[in-house]
């Protein structure tokens, strides 16, 4: 069956490191037989369909795809268009945020084990707020991220697995793009 798929790179074209370019990142999305292919700014967002039965191995694909075109990894993280609709629907952050580009989504690439999601948690401060839900990680920072004391914070190493954070607004956008390739 196929479905409509969002693909979310770590760490692409930041500060000038792991530079990928849209066009390219498309071509080697399409090289693992995926179709109608879009991408959503600069920062590795991707939208497609594909007919592939697991999503872990699809992801995974992608990254040798990407290794073998730009010899670097960038793990990558993906959501069928049901599961990001979820995931932003399950917000427990909503009626705190009030402003999307502070208001961020964490993709996790697996369940936090042990307490891992407890820890990441505890780093809340009065201000700035963290909650995980499943394989999402939603965090508040109304002062902004980079004036945030969670902007140094290591969640990968803390939730001991990999996670690559999005604001609202481009959550809500590759939602919407993956909506509309689902039509």
């Amino acid at each position: 069956m196929t479905r409509a798929i969002a693909a979310f790179l770590k760490g692409v074209n930041v500060g000038g490191n792991k530079k990928i370019d849209m066009q390219g990142l498309r071509l080697a999305i399409s090289g693992v037989g995926c179709g109608n292919v879009r991408t959503h700014l600069q920062s590795g967002n991707a939208v497609f369909t594909s007919d592939a039965d697991d999503l872990g191995d699809l992801a995974d694909q992608i990254e040798e795809a990407i290794k073998a075109e730009y010899g670097f990894t960038s793990k990558v993280i993906v959501r069928d268009a049901k599961g990001l609709v979820a995931a932003i629907d399950a917000d427990p952050l909503a009626q705190a945020a009030t402003n999307p580009s502070r208001h961020l989504i964490g993709f996790l690439a697996e369940v936090p084990a042990g307490n891992a999601a407890i820890a990441a948690e505890s780093s809340s401060t009065k201000d700035d707020l963290v909650k995980v839900v499943g394989q999402h990680l939603y965090m508040w920072c109304p002062n902004g991220i980079s004036a945030s004391p969670l902007f140094k914070l290591n969640f990968d190493r803390i939730l001991g697995t990999t996670v690559t954070m999005r604001n609202f607004n481009t959550a809500g956008k590759v939602a919407q793009m993956l909506t509309e390739l689902a039509l």
